[in-house]
Order: structure tokens, then C-alpha cells, then sequence
């Protein structure tokens, strides 16, 4: 158990300086790594802090999560929280907050001006240039106006592609598994084929799930127009890479961007190997869709800002996996946050304990999610503690913790 009364936090891959300034004026105390971690020293550090930041490098699994019984809370620094367990997370009692909106418009651009460079073919050229060879000519090359782009996943990120195109005078068509408010003039389609058999280009926006996985395979690639082109950049389990090879070698599509991969580099020093790399009109992104210094500072600002106000006060707001609370700032003595299983006398339990103590409670937040319910109680007074070990050794209860004013 640690012995110092100052909270932790340790931020992995670099994460911008905005997360560590915003977490240092809530007093937390931050270190920093530029790399992601894995294995025994991921444990290690997981053990010795309150709160970990990470990027889409690192990866919590079941096991890592249940390593530190003491951590309190993870900040994904991304909008993808695929590389966390959830479900371990939940059970431990710990939230995770990730920024589903700071890097939306740095992507949007990446995927509106990819389009419009491969619609002119401008990697094959310039490569072409590179090389000493002069190919100038309009044959293949074509404008966005006019032409069709069908977004697959129609969330934040994709509806803001769908605005940025049509102000080109693209035509947009999107396809989403929920019913999703039409940006502009943009329509549903019925089906992910019907949204890839009439457009010109074809990008994705969907998470990493078991339903997405090589979504796009040899079949839905068959289904896009001839000379079609491909953008990705979700998640790289999302495209069948092999099929996509498949079909760039065969000249069914016309091209390809892909920011993201099955398979990526842990840290800029390590190889990158792809089937599609030397392929002409084909674009090759290290995952940088929202790598810009707009997106990056407030991707630190939004979720340092989550996780200094649950730390200081159990608000539970853009939690991923977690019941939403918002209890407030802190006015009485003592704030008594608890997760327990979302079971039948699980509140009673609590307020029993409190009760036979003499504790009173001023006030009290309760929301379930799932199998987990998350309460949030304001006392009069500070609790023994006696009343905290008994909390924290309850059968039922997942989690107690303890904020003073």
C-alpha cells in the first residue's frame, strides 16, 4: 500500500503538456513517459499512481487492471478506448474518460484532403516527380465536386467529414448501425453495400467491436464502384488488408488512405511492415489522424479536466464504462464515493453502516449502469476508520472512497 498522502499520476506516449499542466493545478502530482508500456514495468507504474494516462499504444488488460487495486481512474488521451478492458475497469470500480470530440476536426481534414489527393492521383505523380519522371495529364485524375463520398459511421467524426465535403460540393450518403440526425443534405442508406456500391470514395468512422472487425473484407469491397477509393481512419481491425491489397493489385479500386492498422509500431523506432506499402496511389499514415497541435492540446485539456474533477469531486460525467454522476462541488465535511453491484439492498447496506456509526447524510447521488451502481453520499462528519474497512471490505461493494472538504 502506498504510504504518501499526495495523488499520482503517470501519463504515457507523450501525451501533450496541456494534460500535465491541467492535473499539476489540481495538485496532482505528474510524471511523465514518452513511450508506451507493456508487461511488468506497465504493472509496475500501474501500482505506484492514482491515475494513468495513455494513448492507443498502451494496452490495460484484465490482468494489469486487477495488478493495482489502488488505482483510481484511467484517461484514455484519445477518442478509441478499444486498448482498456472496460469490463475489468467497471468491476474494479475505476471510470475511464477518454475525448470523443477534441481531435474531430484535425481527422476530418486528413480524410477530406486524402480524398481530394487521391481523386488527382497525386501520390503515384509524385512519386513519379521524385524519381525524375515527368508525368503530367489529366487521364484518371478528377475533382471532388460532383462525386460521392459514403461515410461509414456517421458520429462525431464522420458527420464533420460529411459537412466538410459537401461544402466542396461532394455528395454525401452514410451508412450507421444507429439511426443518426442528417448534417446538411446528407442521406442514410440502407445497408453498408448500398453506401459503397454509388460512391466515388468511401472512408470509415466506426470503433473497434467484434461487429467491425474486417467489416470491409473481399466482399463489401467487391460491392464499391470500380476505381472507388478507400480512407480509413478508425480503428485497423476494421479492413480485411489483405483483401484491400487484393484489390488495389487488381486495379478494382482506384486508391487508398490508411492512417490506421491491424498491427502498429510501439514506439517510433520500431519497424512498420504493411502489404500495402510501394503500391502507387496508395496513402501510408502512422496513425496520425488526430496527431495536430490543436487536437493533441485539447485532447490533454478534456481529459486531464474529467479526471481532476472526479478525483476532486466523484463526478462521473463522459465516463465510458461507468454510471454518470454529477454531484457538485464539495460543501459538506466529508463525500463517500461507492461502487457495489447494481443488486437489490445494495444502498441499504450502505446506509445501514453509516447509520449505525451516527453518520448523517446531507446529501446522496445514486445511478446504475449495467451490473454496477455508483452512489455518491455527502456526511455531516468524517467517518472512522473502522466504518471505511468495513465499507471497503464489504461483499457487496466493488469500491469506497473517501473525499474531505
Amino acid at each position: 500500500m502506498r504510504k504518501t498522502n499526495v495523488t499520482t499520476a503517470i501519463l504515457l506516449e507523450n501525451i501533450h503538456q496541456s494534460a500535465n499542466a491541467r492535473l499539476a493545478e489540481a495538485g496532482l502530482q505528474v510524471e511523465r513517459r514518452t513511450g508506451a508500456l507493456a508487461g511488468a514495468e506497465l504493472r509496475q507504474v500501474l501500482a505506484s499512481h492514482d491515475v494513468v494516462g495513455i494513448r492507443s499504444a498502451t494496452h490495460l488488460r484484465a490482468d494489469d487492471i486487477r495488478s493495482a487495486p489502488e488505482l483510481l481512474s484511467i484517461g484514455c488521451f484519445c477518442i478509441g478506448t478499444s486498448q482498456v478492458d472496460l469490463e475489468a475497469a467497471t468491476t474494479a470500480g475505476i471510470p475511464v474518460f477518454n475525448a470523443p470530440f477534441s481531435n474531430t476536426r484535425s481527422v476530418a481534414e486528413l480524410v477530406v484532403s486524402e480524398a481530394v489527393m487521391l481523386l488527382r492521383r497525386i501520390p503515384e505523380k509524385n512519386t513519379l516527380a521524385h524519381a525524375g519522371k515527368w508525368a503530367k495529364g489529366a487521364a484518371g485524375a478528377f475533382e471532388a465536386r460532383g462525386k460521392t463520398i459514403a461515410i461509414v459511421g456517421y458520429g462525431n467524426i464522420g458527420s464533420q467529414v460529411g459537412v466538410l465535403a459537401e461544402s466542396m460540393g461532394m455528395r454525401v450518403v452514410y451508412y450507421d448501425v444507429l439511426a443518426r440526425l442528417s448534417h446538411g443534405s446528407a442521406r442514410a442508406a440502407g445497408s453498408l453495400e448500398e453506401a459503397v456500391s454509388q460512391a466515388e470514395v468511401v472512408t470509415l468512422h466506426v470503433p473497434a467491436t467484434p461487429r467491425t472487425r474486417n467489416m470491409i473484407d473481399a466482399r463489401i469491397l467487391a460491392a464499391c464502384k470500380p476505381g472507388a477509393i478507400l480512407i480509413n481512419a478508425s480503428r485497423g481491425s476494421v479492413v480485411d488488408i489483405a483483401a484491400l491489397a487484393a484489390a488495389l493489385r487488381e486495379k478494382r479500386l482506384g486508391g487508398a488512405a490508411i492512417d490506421v492498422f491491424p498491427e502498429e509500431p510501439k514506439t517510433n523506432n520500431d519497424p512498420f511492415v504493411s502489404e500495402l506499402q510501394n503500391m502507387p496511389n496508395v496513402l501510408l499514415t502512422p496513425h496520425v489522424g488526430g496527431s495536430t497541435e490543436e487536437a493533441q492540446e485539447n485532447i490533454g485539456t478534456e481529459v486531464a479536466a474529467k479526471l481532476a474533477h472526479f478525483l476532486a469531486t466523484g463526478g462521473t460525467i463522459g465516463a465510458v464504462n461507468f454510471p454518470e454522476v454529477d454531484p457538485g462541488p464539495l460543501h459538506a465535511p466529508a463525500r463517500l464515493l461507492n461502487v457495489h453491484g447494481n443488486a437489490p439492498g445494495a444502498l441499504a447496506a450502505l446506509n445501514t453502516l453509516l447509520a449505525q456509526e451516527g453518520v448523517n447524510i446531507t446529501g446522496q447521488h445514486l445511478q446504475t449502469r449495467g451490473h454496477t451502481g455508483y452512489v455518491v453520499t455527502d456526511l455531516d462528519r468524517v467517518p472512522s476508520d473502522q466504518l471505511m474497512q468495513a465499507l471497503r471490505t464489504h461483499a457487496g461493494f466493488a469500491r469506497s472512497r473517501l473525499i474531505l472538504r
